[in-house]
């Protein structure tokens, strides 16, 4: 009989669900109010760019401020910061609003350049750049609390809720609500998402107790250099012949997976036809996918395998990113963004519950920002590269082809992925790793090699 995850992990999980439901809208109004400013397709990409560059940046740095503080209060004051952030461009976007053309006019690709058109786009990039770096260390902060929070045993359950919610919220019920609210008022989704940060800042600051990295026995409760923690981190995931593949996989896959998806809004609308609405409505196949995925993944591992459940995954995305680049149906687009996001939910519910798993406390937070940085650094690298594809190929294969081409080479790209995992992410690998974990528990100091 499973045990009562507690009521931190549900303080966790109501902040979690808040803050992803303002993520959601998020997800619509930030790329429909870029493409309200420019139809230039390399523009457009720069603010996701902007907003994942900062995992490029300082992930490393974040991952040993992560094992120096209580990890709870970071979390806190990094959903203070992004609650800031987005008011500061709400108010810019209120007060230029009346420039931009209308909802309607951007989905029919009518839509001009507004005469303040650059100074909307720097305070764009400056929001999304404050709101990456913030995400951040929330983000790795807050994955390293979850040990502390509900037992080892429970982790994969603890997770695969916490993602069903997530995806829920970021996927289903977010995306449609920023696509009704760009329709009254092209700066309220933003208010809306910064009183969600607000509200989770306010929800995690009552979780009882202290989220300090514990010390193994044996060890001596001093800090060192920071570049010597830094460099502990970093020496500590590259040695580990699972979480080092597992994270060089993790990164192609999302630089890929941004390849295609940096000028996505352009896609949908030009190629699709969709209007903010409905370009939301597309957005709930996530939360469809997802929410089966959080709901099975546990069990599906368990029955074939993490490692055969990796690989999978793998096809499944080269496959679903070759079928949406080759259509103009909305429905077949929607399933297959609703069949990517079982396998996205399924990937992160195995690699995060390992790492929260076998990586020890004292190093989560900087083993967890050296995966991060390999995992996630290529999304903004990805996201600059799809637009320049869009740009390049349009004077060659004409604009249509030029927003489809994208597609087409993120799903070559995984196709290749699929090689260099095949040997390294197997089941057998995983079912070593853990052994030499349980093997390490005594050992304080090694470094984790398996």
């Amino acid at each position: 009989m499973s045990t009562p995850l507690g009521a931190n992990y549900w303080k966790l999980w109501t902040a979690s669900v808040i803050s992803n439901f303002g993520d959601g809208v998020a997800t619509v109004a930030y790329p429909w109010l870029a493409s309200a400013i420019t139809r230039n397709p390399v523009h457009i990409a720069l603010v996701t760019v902007a907003t994942r560059l900062p995992w490029l940046l300082f992930s490393l740095p974040a991952g040993v401020i992560t094992d120096r503080v209580d990890r709870k209060r970071l979390v806190v004051m990094m959903d203070a910061i992004r609650f800031v952030a987005t008011l500061g461009l709400a108010l810019v976007v209120l007060s230029t609003q009346g420039d931009l053309s209308s909802p309607e006019a951007v989905a029919a690709g009518v839509a001009l350049p507004p005469p303040n058109a650059t100074f909307l786009l720097v305070a764009v990039y400056l929001a999304a750049i404050l709101l990456g770096t913030a995400e951040v260390f929330r983000d790795n902060a807050a994955q390293t609390l979850m040990p502390s929070i509900v037992e080892e045993a429970n982790l994969e359950r603890a997770n695969g809720r916490l993602w069903g919610a997530e995806v829920v919220m970021n996927s289903f019920a977010g995306p449609p609500a920023g696509g009704f609210l760009l329709a009254a008022a092209f700066a309220l989704p933003f208010f809306v998402d910064s009183v969600t940060f607000g509200a989770s800042a306010a929800l995690i600051l009552t979780i009882a107790g202290q989220f300090r990295p514990v010390m193994e026995e044996g060890e001596e409760a001093v800090s060192p250099a920071f570049l010597a923690e830094l460099k502990e981190g970093v020496r500590w995931l590259w040695n580990h012949q699972l979480f080092r593949p597992m994270a060089i996989s993790l990164g192609v896959m999302n630089g890929t997976f941004m390849v295609a998806n940096a000028t996505y809004v352009l896609f949908v609308q030009e190629i699709l036809g969709l209007d903010a609405a409905i370009f939301g409505a597309l957005l709930t196949a996530g939360a469809a996918g997802g929410v089966v995925g959080s709901l099975a993944a546990a069990s599906l591992s368990r029955r074939i395998g993490q490692g055969t459940s990796l690989f999978i995954s793998i096809l499944v995305f080269a496959a679903t990113l070759l079928v949406t680049g080759l259509t103009s149906s909305f429905w077949v687009v929607w399933s297959m963004f609703a069949i990517s996001s079982f396998f996205v939910v399924l990937w992160n519910i195995i690699t995060v519950s390992l790492r929260q798993s076998l990586i020890p406390d004292r190093m989560l937070g900087r083993a967890n920002s050296v995966y991060r940085f390999l995992g996630w650094g290529m999304i903004p690298v990805g996201a600059f590269l799809g637009g320049v594809i869009v740009a390049g190929a349009e004077p060659v294969l004409g604009r249509e082809w030029a927003l489809r081409a994208p597609f087409t080479f993120a799903a070559l790209v995984q196709a290749a992925l699929f090689l260099y995992a095949l040997p390294r992410l197997s089941s057998a690998k995983i079912d070593a790793a853990k052994a030499r974990a349980k093997g390490q528990a005594s050992e304080p100091g090694a470094l984790g090699e398996v």
